[in-house]
């Protein structure tokens, strides 16, 4: 068996030796074909956008109570508040910076400023029973006697004993394997 595989490994050797790399020319850059790669172009610039805008909601039928400002000078800073009603009838009002420094908030919470038009519904409370009255039934159970049973009219069947014997089995042999 290693005898033909010394000779596979053999053919295979020579029949690989007949074949050479293909050899391919190094790449030829002229200057006038390859240039250096082109810078991009300057990102546009644009003057200066700012804005500003405020919204606020009051919806008596919902209870949303919001409000919201803001305003931007173009270069990156933003200044605003907002306010909500919050459901114990306080509210909070946040005042916000967002500039080069990152961004920074202060919330206050201003107590009691608006009460809903409702009023809360008072806790529950079970109610109070007295001790429960004792289970008196509404009618008295019928008196039966007690049946009497009287002995069957036939007499039991009598079976004969079997006419055959039981078979005698001898248990299998044992072998230790």
């Amino acid at each position: 068996m290693a005898a033909k595989m010394i000779i596979f490994a053999a053919c295979v050797a020579t029949t690989l030796a007949q074949y050479a790399a293909p050899a391919y020319p190094a790449p030829a850059y002229s200057a006038p074909a390859y240039s250096a790669p082109k810078a991009y172009a300057p990102e546009p610039t644009y003057a200066p956008k700012p804005y500003s805008f405020e919204y606020s909601v009051n919806d008596p039928h919902t209870y949303d109570v919001h409000s919201q400002s803001e305003y931007s000078d173009g270069y990156g800073n933003v200044k605003g508040t907002y306010s909500l009603l919050e459901a114990d009838g306080s509210t909070r009002v946040v005042d916000y910076t967002a500039d080069s420094y990152g961004f920074n908030a202060e919330v206050k919470k201003i107590e009691g400023g608006y009460k809903a038009p409702y009023s809360a519904p008072a806790p529950y409370s079970a109610p109070a029973y007295k001790s429960a009255p004792a289970y008196k039934p509404a009618y008295s159970a019928p008196a039966y006697s007690a049946p009497a049973y009287s002995a069957p009219a036939y007499a039991a069947p009598a079976y004969p004993a079997p006419a055959y014997s039981a078979p005698a089995y001898k248990p299998a042999p044992y072998k230790a394997y």
